[in-house]
Formats: structure tokens, sequence, C-alpha cells
């Protein structure tokens, strides 16, 4: 799943690569042109996109983690973290999986994974019900419009809220966590590394480490596991 620099240069704003992504005055929503800023050239153009599909969660939901905008890949399953690359799904199983239940797996369908999260007590959803992005780069992301969590932490006992990677972390402490602190909810946030095939530093070990980390702050995983 897909930081941004925005430089405030009247109706231009650029993303973290450099690249104007002024809106195009025939479509001030769906149609915004991308020109590099080394060559002056149209290059991938960003789309408006809805997230499309729900959260994941239930009354015994325990953690919460958020991603930032579903990839196309995501987007197409109606699913989260489905991308074959994205390593979400390897760490879940590394961290959570009963070794001695060869059924407690996350298989590789919504469907399994669906079950395998909330059997775990992991809630999934992400930061942004909406925004502009080109491909799933999180660096072109602008207009977002953030999604709100506070029906999901009033109906369930949360008690960590997990972010996966910068962007849905800066987005979560600038769009949704003051609002949150004003309705009276106050439950922490960790941000952990992403688990795109983009953050390529990140080995799956070290990610199996961090996120296993905050599962045993939460209380969902034993320190011995």
């Amino acid at each position: 799943m897909a930081g941004m620099d925005e430089r405030d240069a009247g109706t231009h704003t650029y993303d973290g690569m450099g690249n104007d992504t002024r809106d195009d005055p025939r479509d001030g929503r769906s149609a915004r042109p991308v020109h590099s800023a080394r060559t002056g050239r149209p290059t991938r153009s960003a789309q408006h996109v809805e997230h499309g599909f729900g959260p994941v969660w239930d009354k015994r939901s325990r953690v919460l983690v958020l991603g930032s905008m579903p990839s196309p890949k995501s987007r197409e399953a109606a699913f989260y973290y489905m991308h074959p690359r994205n390593r979400f799904w390897p760490v879940m199983e590394a961290v959570f999986a009963d070794a001695g239940d060869p059924a407690d797996r996350v298989g590789d369908t919504p469907e399994s994974r669906r079950a395998f999260a909330l059997r775990h007590r992991v809630a999934l959803w992400d930061v942004i019900g909406s925004c502009d992005i080109v491909g799933a780069s999180d660096a072109s992301i602008r207009n977002v419009v953030p999604n709100d969590p506070a029906p999901m932490l009033r109906g369930a006992p949360i008690t960590l809220i997990v972010t996966t990677g910068a962007k849905s972390g800066q987005l979560y402490r600038r769009l949704i966590a003051p609002k949150l602190v004003a309705d009276g909810i106050d439950v922490p946030m960790v941000q952990l590394p992403s688990t795109s095939p983009a953050n390529a530093a990140m080995r799956l070990p070290d990610l199996v480490g961090a996120y296993r980390a905050a599962f045993v702050q939460a209380g969902i995983v034993r320190p011995d596991r």
C-alpha cells in the first residue's frame, strides 16, 4: 500500500519526486496531469480514487492496523494487502499462526485472510477514504479525505492503533488523531515500517520483529512467541 513534499506556488503542487501535479482545468477531480520537473513532459496522471471497501473488525478486535490507501491490486480484490509481493500477510502468519494447527494460516483469498485477522483480534482499515494518487505511490497522494475510525474504536476494545509506513502515520497524526482527541478517544498509535515491496531495505525478519513487538505491547501475542 501506497512522504509528499508540497510546495505552495499558486495553484501548483508537487509530489515527493519534484513533479508538478497541478489541477487540470478541464476536470477538477479525475484528470490531473503530472509533469516532470526535469523534462517538463507529462508522466503518469493522478487519478481520483475512492477506497471502495469497508473495514474488517468485530467486537473482539484489540489492535487496529491502518495503511494509507489500497494499491490497485488490493482495490481490484476489494481487500487489504493483496499485492503478491506485499509482505503484510507473511508477517501476520509469522507473528500469529499456531504451529500446531495446520488450519491456522492466512491463505491467499480475502475470505481466509479476513478470518485469520479476526481470529487473532486484528482489525484492518486505511487512513484514507479517498484521494488523488498516481498508481500505488504514497509520495503522489494529495487531496485526502480521511476515514473516521471513531465508531470502530467505540465498538471494540481496541488498545493500540498501528500505522503501516510513514505516509499512513503522517496522515493519521495530521487528519485523524486531532478529531479523535476532540471526541474524547485516546488510543495510542505506533508507526511501523511499511510491508510494501517498495520498502526493500526492511527484510522480512526485521518486519516480523517490529510487528511482533507492537502486538506484544497490545497484549495479543505472548512475549515468548
